[in-house]
């Protein structure tokens, strides 16, 4: 049994400059979890268009329960397939993405396509189709689920990763990252509590000198 998922998005830049942060999005603030890349093929088909091949080595980790099935060196990462065709003349980017490293426990499988945007020839539209299945006997069920969830994360993660890459290349100021955020809210309390502690102890030595 295979579970299918379908969703959409929109990246509000053109199609060309689409292509062009898909072979620069690594890495990127959301991508930390993309540990190498590596082009394994990459030819000029007889109809100019460009057929490539990446191995991309990812962190993986899965429930504990599944930790269980796997050797300790292969329970933290994957490795990952991504094919990709990009055809100049019909202006589509379509991209083929699949696991070799734990197939039998959980296979994901997405296919994307890129094209113009029909309302907005400056925008792009991605149609995202998955395929999520296993081979484990009784638990199936329960995996293509973590799978789907893991999934629609990855997924959030690549289009903020996209358009952070995006607004570097238009020479925009790409918007923070929660952990940025995180981390400048984190010194302003630090710092306001060190203030703090410096008043009350010039309160405490004033004090004594009274």
């Amino acid at each position: 049994m295979v579970k299918y998922f379908c969703c959409a998005g929109l990246l509000k830049s053109t199609w060309d400059q689409v292509c062009i942060a898909f072979w620069q999005r690594y890495p990127n603030p959301y991508s930390n979890h993309v540990l190498t890349e590596d082009i394994i093929f990459r030819e000029v088909t007889p109809t100019n268009c460009l057929k490539s091949r990446r191995l991309l080595t990812k962190t993986s980790r899965g429930p504990r329960w599944m930790e269980r099935y796997l050797p300790k060196h292969m329970a933290s990462s994957a490795y990952i397939i991504e094919d990709s065709i990009v055809d100049p003349q019909k202006r589509t980017m379509t991209t083929l993405t699949w696991n070799i490293s734990h197939a039998r426990l959980m296979s994901v499988e997405e296919r994307c396509e890129y094209q113009i945007n029909r309302d907005n020839g400056s925008w792009t539209e991605i149609k995202r189709e998955a395929w999520i299945s296993t081979n484990i006997y009784g638990l199936s069920r329960a995996v293509q689920e973590f799978g789907l969830a893991r999934f629609k994360t990855s997924v959030t993660k690549t289009m903020k990763g996209f358009e952070y890459v995006l607004s570097k290349m238009q020479g925009e100021t790409p918007s923070r990252t929660l952990t940025e955020t995180a981390t400048e809210r984190a010194r302003g309390t630090a710092l306001a509590a060190k203030e703090k502690a410096k008043d009350l102890a010039s309160q405490a030595q004033k004090k004594q000198y009274v």
